[in-house]
């Protein structure tokens, strides 16, 4: 990739739909907080936990996801933690972000609810003053665990809905199919939350008709086993339904071999809405710039088909539409450039 086309690519004015906030978490600031809370981790060093960021499926990847979380007791921790991020994304050219978090995480360690929730939406307040980044906040249920548990956590988020716009579902997808967690689901949409999940990342194209059918989701994650099922990608395509694609996750996470295999132009030949994020980009090698330069590089994507991946971003934010059509706005004036 030539330099000017890296620079374009890094210029460009973006949306992140698809970001787990504890997946940002990087070594030197685990360790930072580590000693802070005076929290022993498994790693004698920074070093140490890069070398063992090498997974060979998203286990593996859990595993040290879990262990990395474990630090966060605080407030201050879990602000920290988001702040980090969103100055991040602010280098980035990233002007909107639906961040993901997992309280069940958290909870389960003896934090409360409302610690983890109010570090988390402090700095999304001060990054929208100070930075102009706009957001949206997306709890998830961890599917591993049972539909009952995740009941309790949306039980605790009832008192917030103000700060929290939606639900979703991650963590192991393989033998939790979506199916599992309709009712809490139904309960959560009654309460006024839209719904997202993960489905079809490493699970097969019939989580993805769970998904929707089930859970009503109005955003599929992920969503790259659709490329199986021509009648799921023609329903995708008519219900112009928004898939929160991560390329560089996909590479680590060993769901495509190489970049050049990945099937995200062949999703975007067959209609559907295809957007670019990072997932865990502490752990999966970049955060937003990484992810357009790796794939636009091993595709070798058009100008157009750049545009095409931003606009389909805003246009799937969960923002109103005035937010939308200036965010747009920037985007057509930068390609105009």
């Amino acid at each position: 990739m030539t330099e000017e086309r890296k620079q374009f690519i890094a210029g460009m004015p973006k949306a992140e739909l698809h970001l787990h906030i504890e997946g940002s978490f990087e070594p030197e600031l685990m360790f930072e907080i580590a000693r802070r809370n005076q929290v022993e981790i498994k790693f004698d060093s920074v070093e140490e936990v890069k070398k063992a960021y090498d997974f060979s499926n998203l286990q593996d990847f859990l595993d040290i996801y879990y262990e990395g979380a474990q630090v966060l007791l605080k407030e201050q921790d879990f602000f920290d933690l988001t702040w980090a991020y969103l100055r991040r994304i602010h280098a980035q050219n990233v002007i909107h972000t639906e961040i993901f978090f997992d309280p069940q995480t958290h909870t389960d360690r003896g934090v409360p609810f409302e610690i983890v929730l109010n570090g988390i939406t402090s700095a999304l307040d001060k990054a929208k003053n100070e930075l102009g980044i706009t957001n949206r906040l997306i709890m998830c249920f961890l599917r591993h665990l049972d539909e009952s548990e995740a009941e309790k956590t949306l039980e605790m988020a009832l008192p917030f809905k103000d700060k929290i716009y939606g639900v979703g579902l991650d963590s192991s997808e393989m033998g939790h199919p979506p199916s599992k967690f309709q009712n809490v689901f139904a309960k959560a949409i009654k309460e006024g939350f839209v719904t997202v999940a993960h489905a079809g990342e490493e699970g097969p194209a019939q989580y993805i008709w769970e998904a929707l059918d089930l859970l009503h989701i109005s955003r599929l994650d992920h969503g790259n086993r659709s490329i199986d099922d021509p009648k799921l990608m023609q329903r995708l395509a008519a219900e112009k339904m928004a898939l929160t694609v991560c390329p560089l996750s996909n590479l680590k996470l060993c769901v495509v071999d190489d970049l050049k295999n990945h099937p995200l132009r062949k999703l975007m030949q067959n209609g559907l809405k295809v957007t670019i994020n990072s997932d865990d980009p502490a752990y999966f090698g970049g955060y937003m710039n990484e992810n357009f330069w790796a794939i636009a590089d091993a595709l070798d994507l058009s100008k157009d088909e750049l545009y095409t991946l931003l606009r389909n971003a805003f246009e799937a934010s969960f923002v109103s539409d005035e937010r939308k059509q200036e965010m747009i706005g920037q985007l057509d004036a930068y390609f105009e450039m």
